[in-house]
């Protein structure tokens, strides 16, 4: 079998470059979802301003996620990431001092700082205590070493962004003062660094920033690192610190790294697995269309003694060769996909652009499996129909296959059929908000699913029920093209299901990121009340510059605003819950909340207002106790002081702005809410502070939906790439079915069709196979998209532009015609004697 489907093969080019091509897409894609997977895996973020450091003690922010009562410790969650700095005590640094093999422990301070200039905007950097400087390490190349409170040394780059240079004046925001400072040096590294820096005295840095971020440690030269990096840690043992080397460190910069990966993680997996069902489908697919070719040539190989066994064998043994050429040319392709898929991420804001993409061998062995699944399996469903038929049969049917209806195929339709309406009805159930996407996603994937199993049946049932008003408006080409519709129903599947697989995926996904963006838009609109959000260059809002705005000419109420994410005592939930502090009197008009019990008024001090929902499900009441772990891993306990209801999938949790800014990275508010009686007003409150952003309600609004479109793009790059698949498996299974019908389009001329009569019956089969793929399609995320819109929008209608759908069904229908008709009009120039007799 060997050395005949080797034999075999240089004859069969046109059905095997079909093949090749869905198998080398399907690789790339694979090993692109594989390098995803391992960069995300590994989370690489090199150090660079701590490069120098030999160790970092940094807090730690990874914590065991809440238990329930009666919850098994065993079965806890993966380890939460709190979203803000854990201070180091400032007694640690002593400590770490006199740990054996320390040769210098620096307490690093790290805060937001701006340059704010008249007539332009803020240039922002991260300030640091000078000592800090030399862990990058940065050179002075001009002027010399902040000495006074009042001095400042500058990176080139900021230094160039300001246009300052040593000697001259500069205004700084940072904490909770604007002030003058005198440029004494500008420094440079000579390693490329993600973020601007400046840097003040160690004893100014300390005014401004009393809390210790970090301590960067260097070892005595010789020393084990390993044995220091123990000594350390069992030094600050009993703390919530953790020591770090190498790559680790990188994590104490980019804290962001953190989360980035798992979230990295979790998408690639998703859509490598998906892209692996799609490639079997999309490869059985075209492998079962080159088989239902060579009937002929199976039943004479039949008839002569070859056994179903031997001819499968060669069938694989032809599809593992085209695997093997199609595994070397996408080893070659799937790293610089990959890179740049990884680099759109970044530029999205998915991933944090310290992350070093990594592939290695573990995707292509990863992609090699996959292929090798996909091209045995493919070709195995593909091959089952063709090697089983007996010779007579084979020889009598010709081109015409009329049996489809496995019972296992039948069984696998049924089970990922119910599967899907399963999801949909959980989704509608259960879930609410963004989280319903959890169960909408996967709901389509099974739906398309059981359509393609069914597809023989569902496109001969389409066919007939679409027949007569094609025959009564097309006359006898039409006639002509739904009988062939209806007897060539096998084949014409081939070319309908992966053009369903296209549509079903690139609606269903498509309009579940538009449903959910108009949600998340709807539900920020809905929740915000004030006609501006002031945002000063950096530290955050002092108290003056709040007074300031309330007392302002036309302003009716001015509310501190900070946000962060905690966890509530007792309440397994990996994600945490939203949080959000505003002042008290001032939240009924900035805010949209309306208290069904107490009061926001009482919001003061260590207390909270919950929804009516949470606090339920909590057994708690207006008056009564619950203890929150806050960002910085601080437990508080707070009193209950209102509720209200919340919009489902949306629910948040109110505290004093004062008590939750105390627990994050700013210790202060960073933000304010402003109501004003008159839009006039808004502008004019950029005066009353140097750098102060003034952004109004629909800027905002529209801020947050740019924010929610960007995170939208990373599943659009995605889907996009699937799809491109699905539409070369339309392209090969329509030009493999056409080209192969010259002998057909023969008879019909010498019969008495013209070119054009056969071009007419071509394109309304064409027709035909788009409008099933396309209701089938839109059937298959239908599926999803209407649970999905009444989970997240409480509406049953998904939201989004028609003209994506439009551009859906132009797309598909230009496909179908393009892919039919071009290798027709190649068949048709064929004269019709020569065609008639060319053998198979």
């Amino acid at each position: 079998m060997w050395k005949l489907a080797r034999r075999t093969i240089r004859y069969r080019g046109k059905s095997l470059t079909a093949t090749f091509l869905a198998l080398f897409l399907g690789t790339v894609i694979v090993m692109t979802c594989g390098g995803l997977l391992e960069t995300g895996v590994r989370n690489n973020a090199p150090a660079q301003r701590l490069a120098q450091a030999d160790l970092v003690v940094t807090g730690d922010r990874s914590v065991p996620p809440p238990l329930a009562k009666g919850d098994d410790p065993d079965d806890a969650e993966d380890p939460a990431i709190m979203p803000e700095r854990v201070p180091v005590p400032a007694a640690a640094v002593d400590r770490v001092r006199g740990v054996e093999g320390v040769r210098e422990a620096v307490a690093e301070r790290t805060f937001d700082a701006a340059l704010v200039r008249e007539g332009a905007g803020p240039v922002k950097a991260q300030a640091h205590g000078w000592a800090s400087a030399a862990f990058a390490p940065y050179g002075i190349a001009e002027g010399k070493a902040p000495a006074r409170d009042d001095e400042v040394a500058l990176d080139a780059g900021t230094a160039r962004a300001a246009g300052v240079g040593p000697g001259d004046k500069v205004r700084i925001a940072a904490g909770d003062s604007t002030r003058n400072y005198t440029v004494s040096a500008i420094v440079k590294t000579s390693r490329q660094l993600d973020r601007s820096a400046l840097f003040l005295t160690d004893g100014r840095a300390e005014a401004l920033a009393p809390a210790v971020a970090d301590i960067a440690v260097r070892t005595d030269s010789g020393t084990d690192l390993a044995d220091v990096r123990d000594r350390v840690a069992a030094a600050l043992d009993g703390q919530p610190l953790k020591v770090v080397s190498g790559d680790g460190r990188g994590t104490v910069e980019f804290p962001e790294v953190l989360t980035s990966g798992s979230d990295l993680v979790a998408l690639a997996g998703a859509f490598g697995g998906m892209t692996t069902i799609v490639a079997i489908m999309v490869v059985s697919g075209t492998v079962a269309l080159s088989v239902g070719q060579r009937r002929r040539e199976f039943g004479l190989l039949r008839s002569i003694g070859s056994t179903q066994r031997q001819l499968r064998r060669m069938l694989l043994t032809e599809t593992l060769m085209v695997a093997v050429v199609a595994a070397g040319a996408g080893w070659f392709a799937g790293p610089p996909v990959g890179r740049w898929l990884f680099g759109e991420f970044q530029g999205t804001g998915f991933v944090s652009d310290s992350v070093i993409y990594a592939q290695g061998w573990i995707p292509a062995v990863a992609a090699a499996g996959a292929l090798l699944i996909t091209a045995l399996l493919g070709g195995w469903i593909g091959a089952r129909r063709g090697v089983n038929v007996k010779p007579v049969e084979a020889l009598r049917e010709a081109e015409v296959q009329l049996r489809w209806a496995h019972p296992l195929r039948i069984i696998l339709a049924i089970l990922f059929l119910s599967g899907a309406t399963a999801l949909a009805i959980l989704t509608v159930l259960l879930f609410d908000g963004p989280i319903a996407g959890s169960t909408a996603g996967p709901t389509v994937l099974c739906a398309v699913i059981g359509f393609a199993l069914l597809g023989p049946g569902l496109t001969k049932l389409m066919a007939w029920l679409i027949g007569g008003p094609i025959r009564w408006f097309t006359g006898s080409s039409g006639k002509l093209a739904v009988s062939h519709a209806r007897v060539r129903a096998v084949r014409m599947a081939a070319a309908v299901t992966p053009l369903m697989l296209a549509t079903g995926m690139a609606t269903g996904n498509l309009y579940l990121q538009t449903t959910q963006i108009e949600a998340t838009k709807s539900a920020y609109a809905a929740n915000l009340r004030a006609d501006a959000v002031l945002s000063p260059a950096a530290g955050g809002v002092s108290d003056s510059l709040l007074s300031e705005v309330r007392h302002t000419k036309g302003v009716e109420a001015a509310s501190a605003y900070a946000t962060s994410t905690g966890f509530i005592d007792g309440v397994t939930d990996e994600d945490g819950i939203p949080l959000q502090g505003v002042s008290a009197r001032q939240a009924s008009l900035t805010t949209a909340v309306r208290p069904t019990a107490g009061s926001l008024e009482k919001l003061d001090g260590t207390t909270v207002a919950l929804t009516t929902e949470r606090a339920r499900n909590l057994h708690k009441a207006v008056g009564d106790t619950i203890t929150l772990r806050l960002g910085d891993r601080d437990e508080v306990d707070v009193r209950i002081v209102a509720l209200f209801k919340g919009r489902p999938g949306y629910e948040t949790a109110f505290l004093p702005a004062a008590l939750l800014a105390s627990h994050t990275d700013l210790g202060r508010p960073s933000q304010i809410l402003v109501r004003t009686s008159s839009s006039a007003v808004v502008p004019g409150l950029a005066s009353l502070a140097p750098g102060l952003e003034v952004t109004d309600r629909q800027s905002l609004i529209e801020a947050n939906a740019e924010d929610a479109q960007t995170q939208a793009w990373i599943n659009y790059l995605l889907i996009a790439m699937i799809v491109a698949y699905t539409v070369l498996a339309v392209v090969n299974s329509l030009v493999l079915s056409v080209g192969n019908r010259s002998r057909e389009f023969a008879l019909q001329r010498l019969v008495g069709s013209t070119k054009g009569q056969v071009m007419k019956m071509l394109t309304i089969e064409a027709l035909i196979v788009a409008a099933i793929g396309l209701l089938l399609g839109t059937a298959a995320a239908s599926t999803s998209l209407f649970p999905f819109a009444h989970a997240a929008a409480n509406t049953w209608m998904p939201s989004g532009p028609w003209w994506i759908y439009g551009a859906i069904v132009a797309g598909a229908v230009t496909l179908s015609l393009a892919a039919t008709l071009l290798p027709a009009w190649a068949a048709l120039r064929i004269r019709p004697v020569e065609a008639a007799g060319a053998q198979e």
